[in-house]
């Protein structure tokens, strides 16, 4: 019964949220294009499964993805469980399971995050097989896991967050004057498509968690940021990934030539 009550007010805010974007999509339909809309019975119980199954995630989240990503960094971060015990709660070096932890959470989610998952696929399909599926998602996977851990790394040394984004977008700024060209946009899109339904509930949580078990840290300040470190990361891997491509292939056809 109590499910059922929490289902409906999540249904409900979820209609009231996704009621904007239908009234514009009919009222382009209509007024400007004036065109009636295609299979509206089909689109119907297309919006109806769209609205429940967002309102059963948003409940998930509430339920589960916040409350698991908080108790895991509380349980990390505790003193008993640090190495070096309560003394070495000061120092960043005892926090080794916390980074870790960020880097695994980060890679995996973002492995099984599914708008990297269509993002890769259309890669494929326009690169003509090209780009590869599994290597683009491993990449952009792997630049999530760096750049969360690093971001737990800034929180429990509470060092300020604009020198590594400033860092990272100057690194950014370079590798895009000499990364290869048809990667250049596509790296970006992989830094954006990583903060979308699965990875920033988990990181999000993990973020606050920590700050509010990491002696000093106050988690208005300290607990958000993670989510800029996994869009930024992800860029600078798969720019450095097809940078690393180019030279091994530059240089193959160098020895051949020879």
């Amino acid at each position: 019964m109590v499910f059922l009550v929490e289902f409906s007010q999540s249904f409900i805010s979820t209609c009231r949220d996704v009621l904007p974007i239908v009234a514009l999509l009919v009222g382009f339909q209509l007024f400007v294009l004036r065109q009636p809309v295609p299979h509206p019975k089909r689109l119907l119980v297309g919006g109806l499964y769209v609205v429940i199954g967002l309102s059963l995630f948003l409940l998930g989240l509430e339920k589960a993805l916040f409350p698991l990503g908080k108790m895991m960094a509380t349980q990390l971060s505790a003193p008993e469980f640090l190495a070096g015990g309560i003394e070495a709660a000061s120092s960043w070096t005892a926090y080794g399971w916390i980074y870790l932890f960020a880097a695994m959470i980060g890679f995996s989610t973002t492995i099984a995050e599914p708008s990297l998952l269509a993002v890769a696929i259309k890669a494929k399909e326009v690169s003509g097989g090209g780009i590869s599926q599994w290597g683009l998602r491993i990449t952009v996977a792997l630049g999530v896991a760096v750049g969360i851990s690093l971001g737990t790394f800034r929180i429990v040394t509470g060092t300020p967050l604009y020198l590594y984004i400033l860092c990272g977008y100057i690194v950014v700024v370079i590798q895009t004057i000499f990364a290869p060209r048809k990667i250049i946009a596509l790296a970006y899109d992989s830094g954006g498509v990583t903060t979308s339904t699965v990875t920033v509930p988990l990181v999000a949580a993990l973020g606050l968690g920590l700050s509010e078990a990491v002696p000093g840290s106050n988690p208005a300040l300290d607990g958000f940021g993670l989510i800029a470190f996994a869009s930024l990361f992800p860029i600078i891997a798969v720019m450095g990934y097809a940078q690393v491509t180019q030279w091994i292939t530059h240089r193959k056809t160098k020895v051949k030539k020879e």
